[in-house]
């Protein structure tokens, strides 16, 4: 299946670093980020998770939960955290997915569906595809997506901005201009007109353009 902004994120069960769960269930009301990896011990993989331990405490600020899925088996999983937490200092505290019959890579468009073999006969190369994040809102449906090639290390600091800007634009509504930060304004979307937007903004706004509105970010 092809998988788009909005389109509901597939289901699944699965066995995890803390036991099996079902995704949407796992999720709850909250919000969630799935980020994958195409295998256990390798060199970038190790520092991003580790960087991910140490935001965790951030995520969980946001009601947002966070799930590693690497093509390997849990048991693998356990090792490779173990290194993780000696070589990044932060211990995964986070549970990662055992993807050995590649069903959740296969599911979010990762891998083709026809791939064939499991985990064991499979190297990082040939799960090179498998370097996505999924921004997924309470609704269980996909916010935003990143893909990353296993050479560049993801910015796991832009993935907390992306998250910013998903979960203020889900309640307000607004667009975050480039590079926006919490804090600084944002943008009235054209679908909004001028007489709605007074309802909402009755401090006013900067009109640049007629179709490029800035106004302080709402609370």
């Amino acid at each position: 299946m092809s998988l788009r902004i909005n389109s509901e994120a597939p289901n699944f069960t699965a066995e995890t670093t803390q036991g099996m769960i079902d995704f949407h269930a796992w999720i709850g009301t909250g919000w969630a980020i799935l980020f994958s990896h195409p295998k256990d011990f390798t060199p970038v993989c190790t520092t991003e998770l580790g960087y991910m331990a140490g935001l965790l405490p951030e995520f969980t600020r946001r009601n947002t939960k966070i799930i590693g899925l690497s093509v390997d088996p849990v048991g693998n999983h356990e090792r490779w955290a173990r290194d993780i937490e000696e070589t990044q200092g932060h211990a995964v505290t986070y549970p990662m997915i055992g993807d050995t019959d590649l069903k959740v890579a296969k599911l979010y468009d990762m891998l083709p569906a026809e791939a064939a073999g499991e985990a064991a006969g499979r190297t990082a190369a040939d799960n090179a595809t498998v370097r996505s994040v999924f921004v997924i809102g309470p609704d269980k449906k996909i916010k935003a997506m990143l893909v990353y090639p296993m050479t560049t290390g993801r910015n796991f600091d832009e993935v907390l901005r992306l998250l910013d800007s998903c979960q203020l634009t889900a309640k307000h509504t607004v667009a975050t201009p480039v590079n926006w930060q919490p804090g600084e304004d944002v943008i009235i979307p054209p679908a909004v007109s001028d007489d709605a937007a007074k309802q909402k903004y009755p401090n006013g706004w900067k009109t640049v353009k007629p179709y490029l509105r800035v106004v302080a970010q709402p609370v």
